[in-house]
């Protein structure tokens, strides 16, 4: 299989239908064989009925639920030991991560050696006080500390090659 693409959520019910549409038209047009593992970091909303009934019209998909929340990070280590794809991706359930992305960096990957490429949010629609400016000043500060040169460290778009999201522990 060429591409997993891991999904956490948490209360997306509204989004998850065009995501899913949005994935399966890229992974078409492109040629890719693929799975999307979308994991229900439990949700109080009808995001697991959504996911559910997607996976009558995408076969592809898989899904993963979790009894109560226990966070990001928890939902996208299940996501990567369940992934089997030869490229992982992440990807956020909130439609601001752009699978038209997913070609370009499949590529960086495959024929670019890369082990990990992240994606970046160049235009954000999140709430300027209450995210932008506080992703900023993160962004600023783990570059700063770490000597890493990432424009959006928080972006959820990422692209691993298998084996690296198999040695890892989130």
């Amino acid at each position: 299989m060429d591409i997993s693409i891991v999904v956490p959520l948490y209360n997306e019910e509204e989004s998850l239908p065009e995501l899913m549409e949005w994935i399966a038209q890229v992974m078409t047009q492109n040629h890719f064989t693929y799975e999307v593992i979308m994991v229900d970091d439990g949700s109080n909303d009808n995001s697991w009925a959504v996911i559910e009934s997607l996976r009558l019209k995408f076969p592809s998909l898989r899904g993963i639920k979790f009894l109560r929340n226990y966070g990001k990070s928890a939902a996208l280590q299940v996501g990567f030991t369940a992934a089997q794809g030869d490229v992982v991706f992440t990807m956020d359930a909130d439609l601001q991560d752009s699978p038209d992305e997913i070609p370009e960096l499949y590529r960086m990957v495959k024929e670019q050696g890369y082990d990990l490429v992240s994606g970046w949010k160049k235009k954000r629609f999140d709430p300027l006080l209450t995210k932008r400016i506080p992703s900023k000043l993160y962004n600023a500060t783990v570059r700063m500390v770490s000597g890493i040169k990432l424009h959006d460290m928080n972006c959820g778009l990422k692209a691993y090659r298998r084996n690296v999201v198999k040695s890892i522990e989130v």
